[in-house]
């Protein structure tokens, strides 16, 4: 089971399949080419938003790649609400206030 925060979309699952899947992908490809029935224009702005949470990054040129982050999500292992990552369990393996400048940085929280 995912675990969505309440900032996400359903085309946030959709985009981040396609990325999945695909490796890589723009807002043109996932329109044209995946199941994502919105606008080149909200796509778009849907990826600045999971690259700003850090479950995808832009590569340049409109080009996203999803993250461990990301994966971590699809798999139901990332709780984008409260940013823990998920046990078997269902508990909270980890928890820690989630920075996406900082990893960029390479700085941990």
């Amino acid at each position: 089971m995912r675990h969505s925060g309440d900032w996400m979309t359903l085309v946030d699952d959709r985009i981040l399949e396609y990325l999945r899947e695909n490796e890589t992908g723009s807002p043109t490809e996932m329109k044209n080419e995946g199941p994502i029935r919105y606008s080149n224009a909200y796509i778009g702005r849907r990826c600045k938003t999971l690259t700003e949470e850090g479950l995808i990054r832009h590569l340049g040129n409109a080009v996203y790649r999803i993250t461990e982050d990301g994966e971590a999500y699809l798999d139901g292992e990332l709780d984008t609400e409260n940013w823990v990552y998920i046990n078997e369990n269902g508990g909270a393996a980890t928890a820690g206030t989630h920075t996406p400048a900082e990893e960029e940085n390479g700085q941990e929280s």
